[in-house]
């Protein structure tokens, strides 16, 4: 009791800093929209670590089931932000979209997280690419997201478009589950979703950056305007996603890195975690350490864009996408995107 009495005591005579308690600063609440799955390790980590809070947001994580609600709730401002496939936003604001939108688009990405790490994945009973001839194909939109890719697989196995079939099938969670219900006969499956595949049997029949080189897989975007009205907001997004990647890539913190996986995946086991965990820190093709949108893997995706799209444009400037200034005001220090 006389210890207690004396820190009081102390306390009061110094100002009272230690009995008066400290003001919580607001949060602001930001409702971001993306596709289900394990990639999400990031924004589960600044969640459970306070990464968010320490950086005076409070993130509203909802799922979508494809792109075409994803882009249009995005631009009709039922969402603030995206993390989901950098190609949506080109196809988009480039009037090549799925569906029509009632506003104008005006998007703008600011933080690359993965190449996407895609993966033509089929049935068991199919053992390469030239099987698929005569096959239908799950893709997310016909136009959007990795369709583009997946048709590029299929021209250089030697085959045409009319020689498989693209059937619209949802984001990636919902492509994985219509492939063990064996709804088509392969789709493109980014980790961990090939690896669950993989496990149940299913034939992994390539990876499409060993095809295509370097490219931009998953970034974070939003509407200009909306992240002009919001940028510190924006900019504590950021820095709370960039800790987690720091704090993923700490293998101290591996065992809870898979506990989340499996807790936010049902078909995640722990055998499967410590493969998408060691996946996620490959110095080749896990997350991106420092959330740069890479170029030159961006000029990929344009490419195919500019061969696919339709109508047609000639897309070569990636940078017209990228809100450079963002990242280094959010980042101070760090070397720009080029």
């Amino acid at each position: 009791m006389i210890r207690v009495v004396l820190v009081l005591t102390l306390s009061l005579a110094f100002g009272g800093a230690i009995a008066q308690p400290q003001a919580t600063p607001s949060l602001r609440t930001i409702n971001l929209v993306t596709f289900a799955g394990g990639f999400n390790l990031p924004t589960f980590v600044a969640q459970r670590q306070g990464f968010f809070t320490k950086h005076g947001v409070d993130v509203n994580l909802r799922y979508t089931p494809n792109s075409v609600y994803l882009i249009t709730g995005l631009v009709e401002g039922r969402f603030d932000i995206t993390t989901s496939a950098i190609d949506n936003l080109v196809a988009y604001q480039e009037g090549q979209g799925e569906a029509p939108l009632k506003v104008q688009p005006d998007l703008v990405a600011f933080l690359g997280f993965d190449d996407a790490n895609l993966n033509l994945v089929a049935l068991p009973e199919v053992k390469s690419i030239g099987d698929l001839r005569g096959k239908d194909l799950g893709v997310d939109a016909l136009t959007t997201g990795f369709a583009f890719v997946l048709r590029e697989m299929v021209e250089k196995a030697g085959m045409k478009d009319s020689d498989v079939k693209y059937v619209r099938s949802g984001g990636t969670n919902l492509r994985y589950a219509g492939l063990l219900d064996r709804k088509f006969s392969a789709t493109l499956l980014s980790s961990p979703f090939d690896l669950q595949a993989e496990s149940k049997g299913f034939t992994r029949l390539g990876n499409a950056t060993d095809l295509l080189g370097a490219y931009q897989g998953r970034s974070a975007f939003g509407m200009r305007g909306w992240i002009k009205d919001n940028e510190a907001a924006v900019i504590g997004f950021m820095r709370a996603e960039r800790e987690a990647i720091d704090w993923i890539y700490d293998p101290q913190n591996r065992d809870v890195c898979e506990a989340l996986l499996v807790a936010n995946d049902r078909d995640m086991t722990p055998a499967l975690a410590k493969k998408t965990y060691e996946m996620f820190v490959d110095k080749r093709r896990g997350l991106s350490r420092d959330l740069k949108i890479d170029v030159e893997g961006f000029k990929v995706v344009l490419g195919l864009r500019s061969k696919y799209g339709q109508p047609k444009r000639d897309l070569n400037d990636p940078l017209k996408y990228i809100d450079r200034e963002l990242y280094r005001r959010a980042f101070p220090g760090a070397t720009s995107m080029n």
